[in-house]
């Protein structure tokens, strides 16, 4: 008795906490208070599973509870006692059929919402993908935009109800990219490209956050996923172009150094720093794919990577790591 209380005590706590989380002012920070339409079918996703779990599990525990209490309560004379009581057919057809049925049903529903949420599944629009290249270094996110040649570090920009599709590796060791509210999360790894694709279904912010420990300076390896409207976007990127500080490879040397978005603010010029953000112009389409082979191998990245830029640093998030001047 004591434990069915505890139990349903501690769902309602549950619920109640979710709830609360959803609830972040103009902030989405959670897939209960989706912004796009990957965490929307999550949502629903588990309010099905939650539905089911209370219909099969909880459900037979609260109906069967009154009659369990009923029955065998104290005094009550009409009860057959069998002290040498062996085997109940329909007692073990309850006992196995019972968290069978649950297990199929489960099974069901995650199944087809596997397939059907899959992060590397691209979504289905009448618009172009937004192509967007992501590193993550210690302890930051850096986003390149290869089709519009530009970068940026603390901020996600995207234009509402267009498909964003996501490249996405470690230059150190293995970190985890989710943003809830958009839905979906995976793993960036060293050496290696995994992908993802969102949208954000209108205008808005939300939380972005590495979900995987990877030293000090882990709690602080956030940013903000901000989808605007397309005309906005088109400004966003005029701006980033017009103030943004050049992605070469001193640039990318600091980046790559175990500091945080604070202290890389600090060593960087104030030129391309609005808001706590940085932005770079001059990110080329060669930079992702050349970091992805250089940490794969343990060596320097080629100037090709930067473009104009001649200075080649080291891949990896080494605070040591020199910096060497190539000749053109």
């Amino acid at each position: 008795m004591h434990k069915v209380v505890a139990w349903g005590r501690g769902a309602t706590v549950c619920v109640v906490v979710l709830m609360l989380a959803a609830c972040g002012g103009n902030t989405h920070l959670t897939f209960l208070n989706p912004l796009g339409p990957v965490a929307d079918a999550q949502r629903w996703h588990f309010y099905e599973v939650l539905g089911i779990m209370a219909v099969l599990v909880a459900g037979p525990i609260f109906l069967l509870l009154p009659f369990f209490a009923w029955r065998y309560r104290y005094g009550n004379k009409t009860s057959k006692y069998t002290p040498k009581w062996e085997f109940s057919r329909v007692l073990e057809i309850t006992a196995w059929g019972g968290p069978i049925v649950i297990v199929a049903v489960l099974a069901f529903f995650v199944w087809r919402d596997t397939h059907k949420l899959d992060p590397y599944k691209p979504l289905v629009s009448d618009q172009a993908q937004l192509h967007v290249q992501v590193i993550g270094y210690d302890w930051k996110w850096l986003f390149i935009y290869p089709d519009q040649g530009i970068a940026s570090i603390g901020i996600l920009a995207m234009p509402a109800g267009r498909p964003v599709s996501m490249q996405i590796t470690s230059a150190t060791v293995m970190q985890s990219l989710f943003i809830p509210a958009l839905g979906s999360q995976i793993y960036a790894m060293g050496g290696m490209v995994t992908q993802l694709n969102l949208q954000a279904s209108k205008p808005g912010r939300c939380m972005g956050e590495n979900t995987m420990y990877n030293g000090k300076g882990f709690y602080q390896q956030q940013f903000t996923a901000v989808a605007m409207t397309p005309v906005d976007f088109t400004a966003w990127v005029q701006k980033v172009r017009t103030h943004g500080m050049p992605l070469d490879a001193r640039t990318l040397q600091l980046i790559s150094q175990r500091t945080t978005r604070t202290t890389l603010i600090d060593a960087l010029p104030r030129t391309g720093v609005e808001d706590g953000n940085l932005y770079f112009t001059g990110a080329t389409s060669a930079l992702f794919p050349a970091v992805v082979k250089a940490t794969m191998d343990g060596a320097a990245l080629p100037a090709q990577a930067f473009g104009h830029a001649t200075a080649t640093p080291h891949a990896g998030g080494n605070p040591d790591a020199s910096v060497t001047e190539q000749p053109q």
